[in-house]
């Protein structure tokens, strides 16, 4: 969904997940070079589509991106971030439990990476605050 913030620029949807392997890794993929903040690595996810709930999106394109399906997902936090040539709102959902082998459906490299390393991976500045968040968390 395309909302416009006072500057006008477009504000991009996005469903993310921070999927959790039984014994606890996070699961990351690679964007692709030519996309976006391409090169740095990110929580799986993507946009939601016109008339489409975000639970729908984020259960589509995990499954487009990964080839799972989710089985236990809550919301964790929703955050806006602008960068200098678009705006985006992300509903991320911590998933707890999924169907499937993760893999690379898109080519994408993908890392299971414990929460004490993800401060070794570079993200897009969008991602700061789910970071913060869950290495908050990992600290109580």
């Amino acid at each position: 969904m395309l909302n416009t913030v006072p500057d006008q620029t477009p504000r991009l949807h996005v469903a993310a997940a921070v999927i959790y392997s039984p014994e606890g890794a996070i699961l990351l993929a690679r964007r692709p070079e030519h996309k976006h903040q391409g090169g740095l690595w990110e929580f799986p996810g993507g946009k939601v589509e016109a008339g489409e709930s975000v639970l729908a999106a984020l259960a589509r394109e995990l499954q487009e991106e990964l080839g799972i399906s989710a089985i236990e997902a809550q919301p964790l936090l929703q955050l806006q971030h602008d960068y200098p040539d678009r705006s985006v709102l992300l509903d991320v959902y911590s998933v707890t439990a999924f169907q499937g082998e993760p893999q690379g459906c898109e080519g994408q490299p993908l890392a299971w990476v414990t929460r004490d390393r993800l401060r070794e991976y570079a993200f897009p500045a969008a991602n700061q605050p789910i970071l913060d968040c869950l290495l908050d968390s990992a600290a109580d």
